[in-house]
């Protein structure tokens, strides 16, 4: 990171500072962001005592594949919904084994939103 003072570099800071205290690690699952968190928190000195791993599953295939996410799920609420979200969280935290695991899917855009879920949707 570039600008040690941004809000996401405090956020990044504040996650490895309570999971350090914890004694606690970490797993990502990322879809819409395309990795850009996971560089985000590894940016950090440190990092490697809390960061396990990052999952980029920008495609259903890739969510289904990697992380388990039931295609059933995927169909039925599409793949940014809360659903989803959670499914790709439990599949991170199952396959690495880390304490915390969170997972992002949303639709960046700049096409392929809807009056549902419009672009910006995360």
């Amino acid at each position: 990171m570039k600008n040690n003072n941004d809000p996401q570099h405090e956020l990044a800071k504040s996650i490895g500072i309570a999971l350090t205290h914890r004694g606690w690690k970490m797993a990502l699952a990322e879809s819409c962001t395309g990795g850009l968190v996971c560089a985000t928190l590894t940016d950090l000195a440190g990092s490697s005592d809390w960061f396990e791993r990052g999952y980029i599953t920008y495609s259903n295939q890739a969510k289904t594949e990697c992380l388990g996410v039931p295609s059933e799920v995927l169909k039925s609420f599409g793949a940014v919904s809360e659903e989803v979200a959670n499914a790709m969280a439990q599949g991170a935290q199952q396959n690495s084994k880390v304490h915390v695991a969170i997972s992002i899917t949303g639709i960046a855009g700049p096409s392929g939103g809807s009056p549902e879920k419009p672009v910006g949707t995360v």
